[in-house]
C-alpha cells in the first residue's frame, strides 16, 4: 500500500476546498494561516500535484484537486463518525446510504418500525444521487436506483415498481383529461433521473411519439411529484413513491394502474464481507420485510 499522507494535511486540504480561504481555515483548524499553507504545501509534495490554483483573487481547486476533493472528504467524514462512535462507546452503528427519493418518500416514513425492532442499533442514514463508495467505509448498506451494473458488490434488488402518469384531480379535471392523446397538448413533468422516461411510456402504450421538450423537468422524483401535485404538469413517477400522496386523493393515474411499466429499480447493495455484520442482517431483514409489505 502507497504511504498515506498525514491525516492532518488532509483536514487542511478539505477545510481550505470548503472555505475557499486560508484564512478561514486556520480559524476554523485553530490553527496560523502560515500554518495551514504548510500542510497544503507538504500533501502537494507528497501528491507530486497541485491542488489549488492561487492568485491575488483568492484560491481555488485544480481540476485534480477537485477530483481528489471528492474521496477525501468522504474519507474524513467517515473517520469522523467512526471516532464519534466509538468516544461515545457506540458499537452497534449501521450506516445506510440511499437513493433520494427512496429515502425520503419509502424509507423515512417506515424507519420508526426499525427502530422500535432494534432499539440497540444506532442507525445513521444519508442520500445522495451518487453511489457510496465502500472502499473508502462511506457505508454498510448501499440502496440504489439503476440498472445494476456494480462490479463484484452483492445486489439484492428490493421491490417492483409501477411507473405511470400521475396529476393531480384539479388538473385532470380542469382539463377533462381522459386520453392519451391529450397527452401531447398539455404539459409534461420530465423526471432526468428516471430509468423509464416518458419516451418508453408512450413507445409502450401508444403510437404516439413524446414530445421533445417538457415544461418542467427535476432530477429528483421528489420534486416532480410535488410539482404535480400543485397542478403544473401530468408526471411520470412510481405509484410506490407516491404512495402516500395517492392514498390522500392529492395524486391520481388518469388512465388507471393498466397502463404502468412495471420495473424492478431499487436493490440494496454491499460488499459480501459485510453480510455478517449483525447489524447489517438485521437491516436486511427488516428492510425485505418492508418491501414484501408494499
Amino acid at each position: 500500500m502507497a504511504a498515506l499522507p498525514p491525516i492532518a494535511n488532509l483536514q487542511a486540504f478539505e477545510a481550505v476546498a470548503r472555505r475557499r480561504s486560508f484564512a478561514l481555515a486556520a480559524a476554523e483548524l485553530h490553527l496560523t494561516a502560515s500554518a495551514i499553507s504548510h500542510q497544503v504545501s507538504r500533501l502537494e509534495s507528497h501528491l507530486r500535484i497541485r491542488l489549488f490554483e492561487r492568485s491575488a483573487h483568492g484560491v481555488r481547486l485544480s481540476p485534480a484537486g477537485e477530483h481528489y476533493l471528492l474521496h477525501i472528504r468522504a474519507a474524513l467524514s467517515a473517520i469522523s463518525s467512526a471516532t464519534d462512535d466509538l468516544r461515545q462507546g457506540i458499537r452497534n452503528s449501521l450506516y445506510v446510504h440511499s437513493a433520494p427519493s427512496l429515502a425520503s418518500l419509502w424509507l423515512m416514513p417506515r424507519l420508526h418500525r426499525f427502530a422500535q425492532a432494534y432499539p440497540d442499533i444506532s442507525l445513521n442514514l444519508s442520500a445522495a444521487h451518487t453511489p457510496s463508495d465502500f472502499t473508502l467505509g462511506q457505508a454498510d448498506i448501499d440502496i440504489r436506483y439503476g440498472i445494476p451494473q456494480w462490479g463484484d458488490l452483492v445486489v439484492e434488488p428490493l421491490f417492483e415498481e409501477a411507473i405511470v402518469p400521475l396529476a393531480s384531480p384539479a388538473f385532470i379535471k380542469a382539463h377533462k383529461l381522459k386520453r392519451v392523446d391529450q397527452l401531447l397538448e398539455l404539459p409534461l413533468i420530465q423526471s432526468n433521473v428516471s430509468i423509464v422516461q416518458w419516451s418508453d411510456w408512450f413507445g409502450r402504450f401508444t403510437k404516439l411519439r413524446a414530445p421533445d421538450r417538457f415544461t418542467l423537468r427535476f432530477d429528483r422524483a421528489q420534486m416532480s411529484l410535488d410539482a404535480a401535485t400543485q397542478g403544473l404538469g401530468v408526471a411520470l413517477e412510481s405509484a410506490m413513491n407516491a404512495g402516500g400522496l395517492l392514498a390522500n386523493g392529492k395524486l391520481k393515474a388518469p388512465f388507471g394502474m393498466d397502463q404502468a411499466i412495471r420495473v424492478k429499480a431499487h436493490f440494496a447493495v454491499y460488499p459480501e464481507r459485510h453480510a455478517k455484520r449483525p447489524a447489517v442482517e438485521a437491516f436486511l431483514s427488516w428492510l425485505h420485510g418492508e418491501a414484501a409489505r408494499t
